[in-house]
């Protein structure tokens, strides 16, 4: 059914942005200086007053239908489940959603088959009325805004309006979004806060968060120094942007300002197909290929090598990120302007002088975004540590020992029947918390070395 609505719609729309755009022409006998605006900003008009309303219904629709269905199939539930508690509604709803739309359901019985029967006749009859409304209101808008269709009709003046609003609702949402992502993290982090405390969490140097479930188990209190966790996260991502900082600068500049169009051409998409590669096969790779060979290195030279160690994710997370450095690198020395190369040239400088005092200094605003969109996304690496470097909390600096990161402690917490009261499962929040705040502090500073040098080359 959702096919079937946005195909019409789109038919709406394309009807509706050639008729105005026709429309709009022979008001005027085909001579378009004559039209306030160009013509296709009358189709543009038509099109927007067809789409807008039909797609806020079909949006709040699709938010609230689930539930409107839910809440009258509930009211048809037989009084023994009723008269049970929330869980075990929940359970019979499941299967009854689950039989409604062919599913394998945990139960089976007449009363569960009725009611997925009458599941979907509702669904059914849902289905057909946003069908009817959103065409509707579709044709009403086009019949609406074509009639309105004139030479003076100030239609560019009225679209740009339309798309500002567009672009505030979205800048708005994603605004929103970030408020209500950290303020989760926040009161879950507080929930932690106080059955924890905070100088341990942050300055402790011990990370065993096993607690007991229940109050008559025996278990351990749990001991959560992130210390350890948060220097295995940053020993791993020096070592992936050990790899993948200088392979990936060099690599651009070659590709920017040595390489001929047609090596160009071949090598920069090759380059990029390493971040098309699923992350889990990068977690095999360094699991089966590298973590062995780093080990077989260690032991030829007398050093004692962990069959999960830092050095074996690294180098592997670091060859994962060199398209993110190399190509947003390369695209950033591209669009320095060439009078300033021209400039170098003409006082004699060579081409890697000028690379290096004149087209290096003037992209590295660039550049640093470009490594700091790295160091993200090396911090938010969870596959290739998991298969490659362990789960073990050790607080070291050496790379052939065995380490864990906030990532992947924050995924090994909140994995199984783990109940969301306990301390175990909301120091998932903290470790959240903390990875966001240094993550800011990050972009603080790359925020400060790109104002200074742009003032530079003001």
């Amino acid at each position: 059914m959702s096919l079937l609505i946005a195909g019409l719609l789109t038919v709406v729309l394309l009807s509706g942005f050639y008729m105005a755009r026709g429309r709009a022409l022979a008001s005027v006998s085909g001579h378009a200086r004559q039209l306030h605006s160009r013509p296709s900003f009358y189709g543009t008009y038509v099109a927007l007053w067809c789409a807008l309303p039909a797609l806020l219904i079909w949006a709040l629709w699709s938010a609230l239908d689930g539930t409107i269905l839910r809440t009258m199939v509930m009211s048809e539930l037989p009084q023994d489940v009723l008269s049970q508690g929330p869980e075990i509604i929940d359970l019979y709803m499941r299967n009854v959603i689950s039989l409604a739309t062919g599913g394998i359901a945990s139960a089976d019985s007449p009363e569960l088959r009725e009611l997925a029967a009458h599941y979907g006749r509702l669904q059914s009859i849902a289905n057909w009325s946003l069908f009817v409304i959103v065409l509707g209101l579709a044709s009403g808008g086009l019949l609406y805004s074509i009639r309105r269709i004139r030479p003076d009709l100030r239609a560019r003046v009225k679209v740009e309006r339309t798309v500002d609003w567009i672009l505030i609702i979205a800048s708005t949402v994603s605004i929103l979004t970030t408020i209500g992502i950290v303020l989760s993290l926040l009161f879950e982090a507080m929930r932690f806060f106080d059955r924890y405390p905070v100088l341990d969490f942050l300055f402790g140097l011990d990370w065993s968060p096993q607690t007991a479930i229940r109050e008559d188990q025996v278990g351990q209190s749990g001991a959560f120094g992130m210390i350890p966790v948060l220097a295995g996260t940053m020993l791993v991502t020096v070592i992936a942007m050990c790899v993948a900082v200088p392979i990936g600068l060099l690599s651009a500049i070659y590709m920017s300002e040595y390489a001929g169009p047609k090596t160009r051409t071949v090598f920069k998409p090759v380059i990029e197909i390493l971040a098309g590669i699923p992350t889990v096969v990068y977690g095999f790779f360094a699991a089966l290929s590298v973590a062995p060979v780093v080990r077989q290195i260690g032991q030829s030279i007398g050093l004692d090598v962990a069959s999960e160690s830092a050095l074996a994710a690294g180098l592997v997370m670091g060859i994962m990120i060199i398209p993110f450095v190399s190509s947003l690198s390369d695209d950033v020395i591209n669009s320095v302007p060439q009078s300033l190369r021209e400039g170098s040239y003409g006082l004699g400088a060579t081409k890697a002088e000028t690379i290096r005092q004149v087209i290096l200094p003037a992209a590295l605003p660039g550049i640093v975004s470009a490594v700091l969109l790295a160091v993200s996304r090396a911090v938010g690496e969870t596959m290739i540590v998991v298969m490659a470097a362990g789960l073990a909390a050790n607080l070291t600096a050496n790379p052939f020992e065995a380490v864990t990161t906030v990532t992947v402690q924050i995924v090994t917490l909140l994995v199984g029947d783990q109940e969301f009261d306990s301390a175990k499962t909301l120091s998932a929040f903290a470790l959240g918390l903390v990875l966001f705040a240094a993550t800011l502090a990050l972009n603080v500073v790359a925020l400060y070395v790109v104002k200074k040098y742009r003032e530079a080359y003001d």
